[in-house]
């Protein structure tokens, strides 16, 4: 990695009018063509404004900045900057690179989500199409919460997506996404009550029905959510503590335990 600063000589007076042109313009032009804001800074006096962006390579920056200088966006960046007049009075630049290496002070950042394989008396399983990923069935869930357990999250998630109440029996499976960074947490759990619904901006539709190995293609489209559910289908149930410590409290724990299908 390495790491751009960019510092800017301004008159306080401009401060307002420079962080929006910043915010409407220059911001994302960067973002969409992948730079990473690592963080924006203004001194005491208000005239001198720092940022540091990151990019994985210094051809890495060179072609971002082609790109950037060939956009639409940038071409309206230059035609307001030219109507707003002198928005700083000078600017410079330098890179730095990390002194981190091989290791890094910050922690790698995971996304922990959540999903629930919920049947009911009839032995029908709970599923829902949710509206950013309309080509598919999938197990109703969502991301975990900061101070959420993974218990809370499934109840409330199941619940926000559903209507439904349900009773967990255990995890039967962790997935993780090497791409995106999620790592998903899947619980197996019973129908307790509630009215089946669909969630206004979350899920278009929700529904108890037969899924069998056989007919789970037609259903679940996408292999990484049609593994999860066959793994939760005849499920070998993993161990799960949530606690808290200084002093040691259990929150919450399952045990192991093996189901077998008839």
């Amino acid at each position: 990695m390495i790491y751009r600063r960019k510092t800017y000589k301004i008159n306080p007076e401009k401060l307002n009018d420079f962080n929006n042109f910043f915010h409407t313009y220059l911001y994302p032009n960067q973002i969409n063509h992948g730079a990473k804001l690592i963080g924006r800074w203004v001194n005491e006096e208000q005239n001198e404004i720092l940022a540091i962006w990151e990019y994985t390579s210094l051809e890495r920056y060179e072609s971002i900045e082609t790109q950037i200088r060939l956009s639409e966006l940038h071409k309206k960046a230059q035609e307001i900057r030219k109507e707003l007049g002198d928005l700083y009075i000078e600017s410079n630049q330098d890179f730095l690179s990390s002194t981190a290496y091989p290791a890094s002070y910050h922690p790698p950042k995971q996304i922990v989500s959540v999903s629930g394989y919920i049947t009911n008396d009839e032995g029908k399983v709970l599923l829902v199409r949710n509206v950013h990923r309309a080509n598919t069935m999938e197990m109703p869930g969502g991301q975990v919460e900061e101070g959420e357990t993974l218990e809370e999250a499934i109840h409330r998630e199941v619940l926000e997506e559903t209507g439904v109440v349900v009773q967990l029996s255990g995890i039967t499976g962790i997935y993780q996404n090497v791409t995106s960074g999620v790592i998903c947490v899947v619980f197996r759990g019973q129908f307790e009550s509630g009215e089946i619904r669909s969630a206004e901006g979350e899920t278009s539709e929700v529904i108890f029905i037969e899924l069998t190995k056989e007919r789970i293609d037609q259903l679940i489209t996408r292999p990484h959510f049609r593994n999860r559910t066959l793994d939760a289908m005849v499920p070998n149930y993993l161990p799960y503590e949530a606690f808290k410590v200084r002093p040691y409290e259990l929150i919450t724990r399952f045990e192991v335990k093996e189901e077998f299908s008839s």
